[in-house]
């Protein structure tokens, strides 16, 4: 197995990524919820989330929205319809024009990342069981991250579609989330495969 892959059990799954938002929307203030909940819906690295200014987002209403990522090449990531309203209503509560940034911290500037480690690393502990937390469970930031990746494979998307999504190749993406391509998972329309391979009626000899 390829060193870069990650095991399935070490992934946050949704009902974990709901729980640590919810009690970060709690307990902490200013960028560091909508910075976390975006990053857990467009798996944006901590470093593209905040880079982002508000002219990079498109929100409609109740709809899914888009976010234009600068670095590299360049790409735009889709945005649920759940991030969407988090985002609409971070940006009508601090009033932030077109060109702010979209996670500014309260001094102005980048939010700095050790306020949201540190929102990060509380909420583990709070909401995590103490075998959970040991284990190293969503241990990192970036976790939340490849949680998006892992649950956009889970719904269907084409790994393709996730790499171009997530800014990286397609065999990064089978070689990182070996358990989404498992031939025995997969099911397999023998009869049709039976016709296409079908060859010509070819005479006896």
């Amino acid at each position: 197995m390829s060193k870069l892959a990650i095991d399935e059990s070490s992934l946050l799954c949704a009902d974990h990524v709901r729980a640590l938002l919810e009690w970060i929307q709690k307990e902490s203030s200013g960028a560091v919820f909508p910075f976390l909940a975006s990053m857990a819906g467009t798996a944006l690295s901590p470093g593209e989330a905040a880079s982002v200014r508000v002219k990079d987002v498109t929100l409609p209403d109740g709809e899914f929205g888009e976010v234009l990522v600068r670095a590299g090449e360049g790409r735009k990531v889709p945005v649920s319809p759940d991030v969407v309203g988090v985002l609409r209503r971070w940006i009508d509560e601090v009033d932030l024009e077109t060109e702010d940034l979209l996670f500014p911290a309260d001094r102005g500037g980048p939010l700095a990342s050790s306020e949201y480690k540190r929102a990060w690393r509380h909420a583990r502990h709070a909401v995590l069981s103490p075998d959970e937390v040991q284990a190293g469970l969503g241990e990192q930031v970036s976790s939340l991250r490849d949680s998006c990746l892992d649950r956009w494979l889970e719904a269907g998307v084409p790994a393709w579609g996730v790499a171009e999504w997530g800014g990286v190749s397609a065999s990064w993406i089978a070689l990182r989330y070996p358990h989404r391509f498992r031939l025995e998972d997969v099911e397999i329309d023998w009869e049709h495969l039976e016709e296409i391979l079908r060859l010509p009626d070819i005479p006896e000899r």
